[in-house]
């Protein structure tokens, strides 16, 4: 089981930097409102795009390497087919978990991830999953 309910309970409280990969700057897709909310709930954000120079002000990386701070979650908004790479990634990187949003599901990605020493929450929204357990609205 990916989403050990004290697992998600644990990142969401001593989590406080997040890089969002495939962050998009269309206010339509749930990149966008996701990361909005981490950004209102105090966290640090990080986007994560190759496509885009910033979000929100914010600069944008081209990949998670590029990224100058530590990354506590890396919150992935990419087809499953492309989450074994971001686990790789997040891996070298040394970030703390990797977190698939819902409908990301890759068993490869999970297993990457965990023997490289991550957490890993799977077929979650992390925006949700922290209005519930740290109670920001």
């Amino acid at each position: 089981m990916h989403s050990d309910l004290t697992v998600v309970e644990r990142l969401l409280h001593e989590s406080r930097t997040v890089a969002v990969v495939g962050l998009s700057a269309d206010p339509r897709r749930p990149s966008h409102g996701v990361a909005r909310y981490l950004v209102s709930a105090g966290l640090t954000v990080y986007p994560v795009n190759p496509g885009i120079t910033s979000w929100e002000g914010l600069p944008a990386y081209a990949t998670l390497a590029d990224v100058p701070g530590p990354i506590d979650i890396v919150d992935v908004f990419r087809r499953p087919e492309h989450a074994p790479e971001v686990a790789r990634d997040a891996v070298a990187v040394g970030a703390g978990a990797l977190w698939l949003q819902l409908g990301v599901i890759s068993e490869e990605a999970a297993s990457i991830a965990a023997e490289g020493g991550l957490d890993v929450v799977m077929d979650r929204c992390l925006a949700v999953e922290h209005r519930e357990v740290v109670g920001w609205s």
